[in-house]
């Protein structure tokens, strides 16, 4: 995908940047470059590759460091509801504050 100077200037509009024609210029470079090392990363054959965890599992065996799931907090739902001014059917009442 190539980019114009048109193209940059309305980028940096709408980002709100102000640039001179020799910033405009090295943008249009740069964003180019960015651009063209997508395309080059999308043309990669990547059937078969799985994807990894951690960029560690590349090069050795990392275990993961998982806990069982486990409920640790049964329900306190009463308890906590026990302070609120309105409380209706389990849940906060509110009040209302946009028409």
């Amino acid at each position: 995908m190539a980019l114009t100077p048109q193209d940059v200037g309305r980028i940096a509009h709408l980002a709100r940047l102000e640039l001179s024609a020799a910033e405009e210029a090295a943008m249009l470079q740069q964003i180019g470059g960015f651009f063209g090392i997508v395309e080059r990363m999308s043309a990669v054959d990547t059937g078969g590759v799985e994807p990894l965890y951690t960029p560690l599992s590349a090069v050795q065996a990392v275990a993961l460091r998982l806990r069982d799931d486990v409920v640790t907090e049964g329900d306190e739902r009463a308890a906590n509801q026990r302070s609120a001014p309105l409380v209706e059917d389990g849940l906060f009442l509110v009040p209302k504050v946009i028409e």
